[in-house]
Formats: C-alpha cells, structure tokens, sequence
C-alpha cells in the first residue's frame, strides 16, 4: 500500500513500509527488520532482550561484562517476582574502562566469575556479551569454559553484543543460552507435564497460571524463566507439552526443544478472558486428560460467574473510549485488542517491537476499519497518530509513559514495573479496573482546562 496517498501524517521515507491502515485494499507490512538509523527506535538493544528472559532465574549469577551502564540500565529490570532465592535481584558488572578497551578484558572477566565461585559457591553463571565486547573481541566462550572446568559448574556464555541485530536476537541469545543448560538432560524419559515457556512472574502471574493448572490435575514440570530455578530447567527437557505465552521471546526455544526432544508446543495467552479461556481449554485437550477438561471447563464456569458483575461495571464506565497500544510482541497486542473489544472500546492504533508477518495479519482481521497498525514505532509517529485518532489511553512500557502523559493522554503499564497482576480471570479485572481509573480520572480535565495538554 502506498503511504503517500492515504497517510497524512509526516514520517521518515524509510519508515512507510513499516506503518499501514487497516482498509480492504492490499495493506503489506514490513516487519521482522533492523530499526531505521535516525529513527529513534522505542525497541530495546540485544543485550537487553537476553537479559529480561534470563534475569528472573532466580538462583542464577547474572554478570554483565561491558561497562557499568549496562548493568545499571537492567538491574531488576522487570516485576518479577521470587518465592524463594533472591540472588537474581543482584547485579554483577565487569565495569570495562578505557584501558580494558585497549588491552581486552578477559582477565577482569575471569577475576569476576573467580570472586563469585570462591565466596558463594553458586550453580549456575550467566555471563552477558555487551556491544564493548562485540567491538573487542573478548573470547567469553574460552572463559567460560575454563571457569566450567575448574569449579564443575555451569558457567554460560550469551552472545548479546547489541550490534548484532535487535532485541529479537537478544531473545533468540537467551533461547541458545537455556538450550546449553539443558544439555545436561537429553530428554530421554518422559514426565507427563508441561513446561510454561515465556511467563516472567511479573507481579506473581507464573503463579496464577500454575494454579490453574494444578487445580485441573495437569503438573508442571518447569517455567521458563519467571520463578525458575536451576534444578528445575534441567528439567524441562523431560516435559510432554511446552506451552508458549511470550510467543516473541519464547518461540524459537519451543521450536528447538520439539527437534532436539521432540517436545510439541501451542501458543497461550492469559491475558483477557477470551484467550484465558481458550488457552486453559486448548492445554487440557493437548494433554489428552478427560477429568483435566471435565475440571478445566467447571474452572472456568466458576471463575466467570465471579467476575462477570465485577467486569460489567467497568465496560458501562469505558464503553466508546478509544484504545492505543504498543507493546513488545503480536501476540500480546491480539489479546489486548480482544480485551479492549469485550469492555466495549475501539482500538484506534496497535504496534510492536517484535511482531511477526503472521500476528501482523491476525492484527489486521480484528481491528476496524481505518486502525493504524505500525512495526518497531518511534516517539513522533507514536505522537502523530494518537493525536489524529484522539485515543483516550495508551497501552505500553515504560519508555511510553512519559509520552502518553506529555499529550494528556491516560496510560497503562503492561510491561515491566507494573505491581499487580493482569493475566488470568484476576488479571482481567485488573486490568478493566486500571483502565477504568486511568481513563476516567478527573486529573484530565484539570489539564486539559488549564491548557497543559
């Protein structure tokens, strides 16, 4: 589609292929691409990408060797949550100066995995490669090696060199690095169970999923990564099913594990009560239990007849509002639109850091009409077209918050430093109740009377 002729907002030449509105003609949409140099990118880096799949195992050792900024830019960088070790939330850095740029910073490497084994005996070390050591060449697989020899641990290297691609390849690092780990177990006996890939625990959501599951009779076998631990990875090439909620980051690692343990995978989403539904339902049936869905169909019954009243207050308070939203994956954007749609709201603009051709075209099918639907956005056009379609809210993370707060626009943080959970039949109400109070706060009319936005 030619974005000259039906957009009217001002975008870099580069960018049209990236940007398109739904109509019935040919809407192609370019996507799975490096970011446009000047276009000031809302994706993370590579090393960022790895280090949110990673970080929330939480009785691992996280070392980023790169400079201090790095380690201070994902320290605890998302929500998630521990019922156990809390070594995860520490934050190990090789803090690489000047010199080490000159001279390679191997041995302050060794010297920090060193530290680490002689004062607290630890299983299992990630060691993070940052753009620095992309430019230098440190060889952090030599070191880590040596270090697995020495000390009879696990000491994995994460090819997270930011010039490497985009935060995509950060994910696929993290997959490559959990693979390494499972190399230990060769999958050669079966556990009736599944594995919950792509779940971080924000705000204990792993938690609410794995309830679920055990009270329809299904175990889990190993979550991947949110509340994980070391034992309990291993494991996971034992499982019979892998479910995969963070399609985005999770994927290729399902894939992966279906060619080397011949483990299948379905996608999930328990974000809103249409997917929540039909993912619970969907595992059940995989799994092949008749009393699971006997028991996952009396689960639902119940869950829905108590939050039912509590959702119709807030869809007669939201109805006709219109919704924006960018987020990091498809997947999670087609589960929003979908929530949005049940309390009665217009999705006016939807976007992603990660999506694929195929959520692209489920995206395409579900929104009305005129919808803007754009591929790794940045501030500007984020500006541009909530403006133009005069959303009410803005669905993001948090680099969109500053933005959607500046044009006077409600927010929602569905992403990393959010304190409740909006997964699951909980989550939904949550989430209707956060819109609710965001979107309807007088605080708006305040600011838009006094002419701050």
């Amino acid at each position: 589609m030619d974005m000259s002729s039906t957009v009217k907002y001002e975008v870099l030449e580069e960018r049209k292929d990236f940007i398109c509105l739904k109509s019935k003609g040919d809407n192609n949409l370019q996507c799975e691409k490096h970011s446009i140099a000047g276009s000031i990118s809302q994706r993370a880096c590579v090393y960022c990408g790895a280090r949110v799949v990673l970080n929330p195992i939480t009785d691992a050792w996280h070392i980023v060797h790169g400079p201090i900024g790095c380690a201070s830019y994902t320290w605890d960088i998302r929500g998630s949550l521990s019922s156990g070790p809390e070594i995860y939330r520490n934050s190990f850095s090789t803090d690489l100066r000047e010199k080490d740029v000159v001279f390679g910073g191997e041995k302050k490497l060794t010297a920090a995995i060193d530290e680490i084994c002689e004062k607290y005996s630890p299983k299992l070390i990630f060691v993070y490669a940052t753009c620095i050591v992309g430019v230098i060449g440190d060889d952090i697989d030599a070191v880590c090696k040596r270090a697995e020899e020495e000390y009879k641990i696990r000491v994995i290297p994460v090819k997270s060199s930011g010039f490497s691609g985009n935060k995509s390849m950060g994910y696929k690092a993290a997959c490559k690095a959990l693979l390494k780990l499972m190399e230990e177990n060769k999958g050669d006996k079966k556990i009736k169970g599944i594995n919950i890939l792509g779940d971080f625990n924000l705000a204990g959501e792993m938690w609410i999923i794995s309830q679920y599951f055990k009270e329809i009779g299904i175990n889990v076998v190993s979550k991947l990564t949110g509340d994980s631990r070391y034992e309990e990875i291993i494991q996971a090439p034992y499982a019979s099913l892998n479910i995969v909620q963070c399609a985005g980051s999770m994927t290729y690692l399902a894939k992966e594990m279906e060619k080397k343990f011949g483990i299948p995978f379905i996608k999930v989403s328990f974000f809103g009560i249409e997917d929540t539904v039909s993912s619970i339902m969907n595992v059940a049936y995989a799994m092949g239990d008749k009393q699971s869905v006997k028991k996952a169909k009396e689960l639902i019954e119940g869950e829905l007849i108590r939050i039912e009243p509590k959702l119709d207050f807030y869809r007669r308070r939201l109805k006709g509002k219109r919704a924006a939203i960018y987020v990091g994956g498809g997947f999670k954007a087609i589960s929003l639109i979908r929530q949005f749609n049940d309390l009665g709201m217009k999705t006016v603009m939807v976007g992603t850091q990660t999506g694929k051709k195929e959520e692209y075209e489920v995206l395409k099918n579900i929104v009305d009409e005129g919808t803007v639907i754009l591929d790794d956005t940045n501030p500007v056009e984020l500006e541009k077209f909530m403006t133009e379609k005069g959303a009410d809210i803005l669905v993001g993370g948090v680099k969109e918050r500053p933005l959607a707060y500046k044009l006077g626009i409600a927010f929602c943080d569905h992403n990393h430093e959010r304190k409740h959970p909006l997964c699951g039949f909980e989550g939904a109400v949550n989430f209707a109740k956060e819109i609710d109070s965001t979107i309807n706060s007088p605080v708006w009319n305040v600011i838009r009377q006094g002419g701050y936005a």
